[in-house]
């Protein structure tokens, strides 16, 4: 049976400082999006995008959590798109949009529902509005859906049906400090860009998989386009050097959807942090739309 994928955007860029990301979801949809799902033999139903007033228009309030009360009324209103595109038996892709986009996307696909997840990011996003040295929401998706610190008390954003166990990094690079000791004494897995150099992508991707695909109904993937190196992908907010190659991406995801072929794991996408400000001639929202082509099934043969 021919997938169906359920596109919805999120221009949200409460989460980060820098203006512009609000604008990837538009970006990614002209990146040809359309013409790459197609190649990948899926259907597409597109949902347009949630309306978000601008940051602009809004106070950050509390420096800790800035815009919180804005980024728990838009990631309320995508869980339950993503969800209800799940009961519908279509697979949802969510266009950011910062990185706080994620927790609609997770606990939306938790619903009723074990899930894992395999994170493509240079960053942890496990800060809490208690150690993170910004109050940057879009660093801490992961830590909102597992309820940890003050996220405890913020049901909207917890995924319950998320494991910690069942959720893995693939190519971080750069961390906090209190962010790495809490990585460390979790239960979720981390691959860093050296095991990539030392062992191969595919081979990380694999145990990756395994790592989330452990006892669950099925996975979430997350996919920030500042996984890549910013000489592949230039158009977003949080440049690292030394990221992933634009063939390493590929076939990393390619494996994604390699699995999924035999599996049927994948419940759910997003594809996140294209600012098309920072972009050169939107080289970055094309790369995103042809990842999110590969981990759909796009093969060059």
């Amino acid at each position: 049976m021919t997938r169906t994928v359920y596109v919805v955007g999120a221009p949200m860029d409460y989460g980060a400082d820098r203006r512009g990301v609000d604008m990837g979801s538009s970006a990614i949809r002209y990146a040809d999006l359309s013409d790459e799902l197609a190649a990948a033999g899926v259907e597409t139903v597109d949902g347009g995008d949630l309306l978000v007033p601008r940051a602009e228009e809004r106070d950050p309030g509390d420096e800790s959590a800035k815009f919180l009360p804005e980024i728990e009324d838009v990631c309320t209103r995508l869980a339950d798109e993503v969800a209800d595109a799940i009961d519908s038996d279509n697979t949802p892709l969510v266009l950011g949009g910062d990185h706080a986009v994620a927790i609609g996307s997770l606990v939306g696909c938790s619903r009723d529902a074990d899930i894992g997840a395999v994170w493509f990011d240079a960053h942890g996003d496990f800060n809490t509005p208690e150690t993170s040295p910004s109050g940057n929401i879009h660093g801490m998706p992961l830590a909102a859906a597992l309820g940890e610190g003050r996220f405890e008390t913020e049901e909207w954003a917890n995924a319950s049906g998320l494991r910690e166990e069942n959720i893995a990094y693939v190519g971080l690079r750069t961390l906090d400090d209190t962010e790495k000791d809490a990585i460390r004494a979790s239960d979720m897995t981390a691959y860093t860009m050296s095991d990539i150099d030392e062992r191969g992508v595919i081979p990380v991707v694999e145990d990756a998989l395994d790592v989330a695909t452990a006892g669950v109904d099925g996975i979430h993937v997350s996919l920030d386009l500042d996984w890549l190196d910013p000489d592949e992908a230039p158009g977003v907010g949080t440049p690292v050097r030394g990221g992933a190659t634009y063939r390493e991406a590929h076939a990393a995801l390619e494996t994604v959807a390699e699995r999924d072929r035999e599996a049927d794991i994948l419940r759910s996408m997003d594809v996140v942090e294209v600012n098309p400000i920072l972009d050169e001639s939107n080289r970055t929202a094309e790369i995103a739309a042809e990842l999110a082509a590969s981990a759909l099934g796009k093969r060059i043969l």
